[in-house]
Formats: structure tokens, C-alpha cells, sequence
């Protein structure tokens, strides 16, 4: 039977911390799979074909239990905003190790991003296309086919974004979530200060490319609803999000040299 309300939910979660009871967690594993489905959804949009979807939904239901087993009721955080994190999370890992993006294309990815640290630091503002395109020696329209070869390498979400350095540098929003008794005052200082320089990054975009990131990320919309509120086609909308992407990742890289 599924879980009805929130009052038999939170029960639930309470019975579970004190018994671990396997009969639970499997009608939790029930109740939130079409969540894991639904990440995974995200996740493939731009994806290449030898990306199969069943796979990232196995790699979601990972996620999934490791956030039933971590979830902490006193956090005051919807299980579902925490799971989401998690899930997201435990497909990106699989993704990484699976390495699919071909050498070139992530190289070009990277010459992007230096391209616009470079750009931004000179001109103190965002740079636009024209002017990522001429130091990359293209056309814009170039640039614009560019863009669309280098998405996969994109999906990395902002949750993820400090997450995608050092083997032991687990850094991501993510991980903030969860609650802090363990923690030492530094390393809550240090994450606080992380999520101000992220919420920074995301203000300094482009006002469509902060939209996309804004609807797509908080709202959880899919391109195709975005392109519906603003009134555009799907694949504009990955346009806009994988250059968005690059961008605060070329923003956040270089913040985050002086931080961590």
C-alpha cells in the first residue's frame, strides 16, 4: 500500500530510526522509486545513446538508499528534497567512472571555460557569446554548434559542482544538507561560505541563462516546460543551460582556488 499522508510518513520515518526495519525501507524503496525515475529523466536529457536510461535508473536506486539510510528527521528537510540530492549524486559517481565523454570533446569543454575565466576577469562582467567565440578564434556560430557537442559534459548539477575535484573533497550542496553535529565549526564556516559563492555565481549569469539554471535546478521543470515559459524550443533551452553550466563551472573553478 502506498504512503498516503505526511502524518503516516513522518510515523514512518520514526519507526524506522528506531528499528531498522527492513519492511520499511523496502515501502519507502517503493513509494520513492517513481523519483528515481524521474532524476534519471533529467540526468538523460543530452545524454548520447550509450548512455541507456534503465542504467541511470540503476545507478539512481543507489542514491535512493543511501539517502533512506542518512536521512535525519530532526533536519526539518522533505525527504524528497534531501533524496533528490542523493540520488542525483550516486549517478553522477557511476557517470565519472564511466569516463564516456571522448577526450577531444571534454578538452574543448575545458578550452571553453578557460576562455571565460579569462574573458570575465578582464571585463568584470559576464562575457557574451561574441566575445567567448572570438577568443576561441570561431564564429558564433561555430561557438554555438560547440556547445551543443560539449553537453554531456554539463550535466554535472550545481550540486555537483564541488564535488568534481579531489578524490576526498566531498563538497556539494548535497552533502550540506545533512546535519552538522559531526562537523567542526571550521568546516560548517568553510560550507556556509561555499554556498555564498555559488548563490554569487548563479546572481552574476546572464538573466535567460540564471532563468534556465533557476527553473530547471529550484523549480524542477524539464527543458520542455522551461522552453514553454519562455517561449522557446527545447533545444535552445539545452543551449542555454549547457553554456550556463560551463560558465559557473569556469566561475566557481576559479573561485574556488581561493577558497577551499
Amino acid at each position: 500500500m502506498p504512503i498516503n499522508d505526511e502524518q503516516e510518513e513522518d510515523d514512518l520515518w520514526n519507526e524506522y530510526k528506531k528499528t531498522k526495519s527492513p519492511a520499511i525501507r523496502d515501502k519507502f524503496i517503493r513509494q520513492y522509486m517513481p523519483l528515481v525515475k524521474y532524476v534519471a529523466g533529467k540526468v538523460a536529457v543530452g545524454m548520447p545513446n550509450s548512455v541507456e536510461f534503465d542504467d541511470l535508473v540503476g545507478y539512481g536506486q543507489f542514491g535512493l538508499l543511501d539517502a533512506i539510510s542518512k536521512y535525519d528527521t530532526s533536519k526539518n528537510v522533505k525527504f524528497k528534497t534531501y533524496a533528490v540530492t542523493r540520488i542525483r549524486g550516486a549517478i553522477f559517481d557511476e557517470l565519472r567512472q564511466m569516463d564516456w565523454v571522448p577526450r577531444s570533446v571534454r578538452q574543448k569543454s575545458r578550452e571553453i571555460e578557460d576562455a571565460i575565466v579569462s574573458l570575465e576577469s578582464r571585463l568584470g562582467r559576464p562575457a557574451s557569446d561574441a566575445e567567448i567565440a572570438e577568443s576561441l578564434n570561431m564564429t558564433e556560430e561555430e561557438y554555438h554548434r560547440t556547445i551543443m557537442k560539449v553537453s554531456g559534459t554539463s550535466i554535472l548539477s550545481l550540486n555537483d559542482v564541488w564535488y568534481a575535484g579531489d578524490d576526498n573533497d566531498n563538497m556539494s550542496i548535497g552533502n550540506n544538507i545533512e546535519s552538522p553535529a559531526s562537523l567542526n565549526p571550521d568546516v560548517i564556516a568553510e560550507r556556509e561560505e561555499i554556498r555564498k559563492v555559488i548563490a554569487q555565481a548563479i546572481s552574476e549569469l546572464p538573466e535567460k541563462e540564471k532563468m534556465v539554471i533557476v527553473l530547471y535546478y529550484h523549480e524542477d521543470l524539464t527543458f520542455k516546460e522551461i522552453g514553454e515559459v519562455l517561449e522557446v524550443s527545447e533545444s535552445r533551452i539545452s543551449q542555454l543551460h549547457t553554456k550556463a553550466n560551463l560558465r559557473l563551472r569556469a566561475k566557481l573553478t576559479n573561485l574556488r582556488k581561493g577558497i577551499i
